[in-house]
């Protein structure tokens, strides 16, 4: 059986933290505020994980308001994902996801974010895609007030 799940994280750019996305710190002058590292790309990829498998949410299985997550890098969540996934039988077929962010360009960090992505989920790299987009100055990504991100991940069950 095949499942296929999809989602999207939006966080807000500030002065005074650090930008980290697909668990890389990328040189920025902004970073995103959240409970947690606020990594929008592994939110979005572990939210997606989480609804293909039918569990509801991220925010069920790792809320804001609990204080074991306050500064937690979104790479052991990533984790903790990966452990239920193989608790419930599945393994990931494929992942397409989707950085929209007006600077820096991400281009130099791709490669490194499908990296940690594949390792953390026990998978091969060419099965993680990362894109990245600007909003040509339009909106809230435009005028770098917060990035956002999209997933989908096709998973298979092992049985």
């Amino acid at each position: 059986m095949i499942r296929i799940g999809q989602s999207e994280d939006i966080h807000r750019l500030v002065e005074g933290r650090d930008l980290i996305l697909g668990g890389v710190k990328i040189d920025s002058d902004l970073g995103l505020l959240g409970h947690s590292d606020a990594d929008v790309l592994l939110h979005a990829i572990i939210e997606a994980i989480i609804g293909a498998m039918g569990l509801y949410d991220i925010g069920r299985h790792f809320s804001d308001k609990d204080d074991r997550y306050k500064g937690i890098s979104s790479l052991v969540l990533l984790d903790k994902t990966y452990k239920l996934l193989k608790e419930n039988g599945y393994h990931i077929v494929n992942i397409d996801s989707l950085v929209m962010i007006e600077k820096p360009k991400l281009a130099p960090y791709i490669d490194q974010m499908r990296t940690n992505i594949a390792s953390h989920l026990n998978t091969e790299i060419p099965r993680v895609n990362v894109k990245a987009t600007c909003a040509e100055g339009l909106g809230f990504i435009g005028e770098r007030k917060g990035a956002k991100a999209q997933a989908v991940v096709l998973i298979e069950t092992d049985l």
